[in-house]
């Protein structure tokens, strides 16, 4: 069935190498650093541990399918997804079931629990018209166009609500300042501008509340370990710390890929890197190059890990600190590419329901706050800067003291993204969704002109997130199963 390359093994490569393996294909996986798991990684230190990347699972069953019986782990579903608080002291509670939420929502803001289970309903009907097209397939293709489901969706354009941003559609439809602010952030998850991205992206509320939040018992990174472990088990192999430096080609198509031990000839090369890093290094390629650079990055992060002494009971597994003026945030990162002084923050306790995670009658703190992209930014200065303001914010909005609880502390900014996981200028989702037509301008999956040269991860289609990076996946499994066809022929 010929050999395939996969390099890099992030989410996106590791669940290609799997679904490549069962169809016979002999896989080679290469990666820079000497771990899988990309943007999935965890960090121990002071006798804590930290999920390090992403912090809860949506669409589980894209990872428990790719896994056989015995390797699949057991998942917790979030009853309470995020707990929200605001500078005016009003504190939310986001139930993961609608019915609740919007109790909750009507009881706190007092906005009507219809027009929250309204917005869900509309946001559904929204995921109904774009998944296939727009998450599970490729829109690239002329043929995925033609199909019944496709023209269905083209019908009802309007629908999508492509064509007002999402802080306009959440405004029309819930009209309480606080609660847009809430609907606003779903933009973050992709690392965009509420103010200027699609409404479309109100499907990520849907997949939240209508079909659930949910975290491995082991934490996020169990995820890449079973991975890893099945994708061994079908035969790929992999080779850590052994970074691509080249893919080579005849111009029509893929002969394989150069490491600093030689040559590696291949049918298939499936990229797993951020695109804009291929086409700058890897295939080296200033027409393509310049296409991605003109789309505007996506944000980054400046992350704070703290073991904390002491309980924290006021807060729970995910929460979020508001900041008074959400539009000038956002300003701020997309527009002068600099840090706010009222950061929204976000902080992550994976020992409130892993108490291993953390040494007895202690937590573990992921504190992490939207940054722009590196663009030469003094980031020593701003670490030290943002770390004061964002503990006197808590210190404020919760009530006591807190910095004389930080045990141990470790720093990741915006040059170490890109140092550990390879995301240019540290922008985690590549290019941003800041514009009706950012979907359309994400590469391919694939080269039309390059026979066997095949793209997934969150800098192309579909896009960032661990949903969207397994869709890439098994968008790929079907391109190369069509090869598979035609060679055969």
């Amino acid at each position: 069935m010929g050999r395939a390359i996969v390099i890099g093994s992030g989410i996106g490569g590791l669940a290609t190498a799997i679904r490549l393996a069962r169809r016979g294909v002999e896989v080679e996986v290469f990666e820079a650093s000497g771990k899988a798991g990309g943007k999935i990684a965890e960090r121990s230190f002071g006798g804590y541990r930290f999920d390090a990347g992403p912090s809860l699972l949506t669409l589980p069953e894209q990872v428990l399918e790719l896994l056989d019986d015995d390797l699949r782990f057991p998942i917790k579903k979030l009853e309470l997804i995020t707990k929200y608080f605001y500078p005016d002291g009003t504190q939310l509670l986001a139930y993961s079931h609608v019915g609740q939420f919007a109790a909750e929502v009507e009881k706190k803001l007092n906005v009507p629990a219809a027009k929250v289970t309204g917005y869900f309903q509309k946001a559904s009907r929204i995921y109904e018209l774009t998944a296939d097209l727009f998450i599970f397939g490729s829109f690239h293709r002329l043929k995925n166009l033609a199909n019944i489901k496709s023209l269905k969706t083209l019908m009802n354009f309007r629908s999508l609500q492509a064509f007002s941003s999402l802080h306009e559609f959440n405004t029309r439809q819930l009209g309480e300042k606080r609660l847009v602010q809430l609907f606003d952030r779903y933009a973050t998850y992709n690392g965009s501008n509420p103010y200027q991205t699609p409404a479309t992206l109100s499907v990520i509320s849907h997949l939240e509340h209508n079909l659930g939040a949910f975290i491995p018992e082991n934490g996020m990174f169990q995820v890449i370990d079973s991975l890893l472990r099945q994708a061994l088990r079908l035969g790929a192999k992999f080779y850590f710390g052994q970074p691509v430096r080249k893919v080579e080609t005849d111009r029509e198509k893929v002969l394989g890929v150069w490491t600093d031990k030689g040559f590696v000839a291949a049918d298939i090369v499936v990229s797993d890197v951020d695109i804009h890093r291929f086409y700058s290094s890897l295939l080296p390629d200033s027409r393509w190059l310049s296409k991605i650079t003109k789309e505007e990055p996506s944000s980054s992060a400046l992350i704070f890990y703290w073991g904390m002494k002491g309980d924290f009971p006021e807060l729970d597994v995910h929460n979020i600190f508001f900041s008074a003026s959400y539009e000038e945030e956002f300003d701020c990162l997309f527009r002068k590419k600099e840090l706010f002084d009222d950061p929204t923050i976000y902080i992550y306790v994976s020992s409130k329901y892993q108490r291993t995670d953390a040494p007895e009658s202690c937590e573990n703190w992921f504190v992490m706050i939207n940054a722009p992209a590196d663009a030469g930014q003094n980031w020593e200065e701003l670490t030290e800067r943002l770390r004061r303001k964002i503990q006197e914010k808590l210190e404020r909005m919760l009530g006591r003291k807190l910095t004389e609880n930080i045990a141990c502390e470790e720093v990741l900014s915006p040059p170490g993204i890109f140092k550990q996981t390879g995301s240019v200028n540290g922008s985690i989702y590549g290019n941003s969704s800041n514009s009706r037509y950012a979907s359309f301008n994400r590469h391919a999956n694939f080269r039309s002109d390059i026979r066997g040269l095949y793209f997934v991860g969150g800098s192309v289609h579909p896009g960032g997130g661990i949903p969207l990076c397994l869709s890439s996946a098994c968008i790929v499994d079907g391109l190369v199963e069509e090869q598979l066809i035609k060679d055969k022929r």
